[in-house]
């Protein structure tokens, strides 16, 4: 599959018209949901090919993705890549381990954090902000939906690097 058929099977699994309250709070009359586009295995093997073809010339030790959208993602990037990677809560588990990072991370590892739909780059960099915390060096941020709604510009300025899969005009949004 080339990237406009998936771009437009993306599309035409996941976009949503409406009225709909972003995680940002923004309002927008048009939603794009993940797991319609994420749980396709077809789908989902197409982005970790993509992942991995973006991934694969940076030297790196782990991938990331957040707790819940970003899971699939980085599960496909992971098989793609055939690097390790770990699962980003939201918060701490309060039983068991009490961990917030599930998976290995050592100190010093680089890291790419795979993320599902930015729209201000809020959520991914809450992840970013925990595994620097943990000693991890974050080298870029991948996402695969970029809203063009400021996410570059906020993790960017928040100083990671940022790339996006596609962006809402490859879908063939133009509001």
């Amino acid at each position: 599959m080339n990237r406009s058929e998936l771009a437009r099977r993306i599309a035409d699994a996941a976009l949503l018209r409406g009225e709909f309250t972003l995680r940002s709070g923004r309002k927008s009359r048009y939603y794009l949901d993940k797991y319609l586009f994420s749980t396709q295995p077809i789908v989902l093997a197409e982005l970790g090919r993509l992942f991995a073809e973006r991934i694969r010339p940076r030297k790196v030790d782990r991938l990331a993705g957040a707790e819940l959208g970003g899971i699939p993602l980085v599960t496909a990037a992971s098989l793609a890549t055939g690097l390790p990677c770990v699962f980003v809560r939201n918060a701490k588990k309060d039983y068991g381990t009490a961990k917030q990072i599930e998976g290995k991370l050592e100190r010093g590892e680089r890291v790419i954090i795979v993320e599902d739909i930015a729209t201000t780059g809020g959520q991914v960099l809450e992840a970013a902000r925990i595994l620097s915390g943990l000693g991890a060096v974050v080298d870029t941020i991948i996402s695969t939906i970029d809203r063009l709604e400021g996410a570059r510009e906020n993790i960017e300025g928040a100083g990671y690097r940022y790339e996006s899969l596609f962006t809402k005009a490859d879908l063939g949004i133009d509001e």
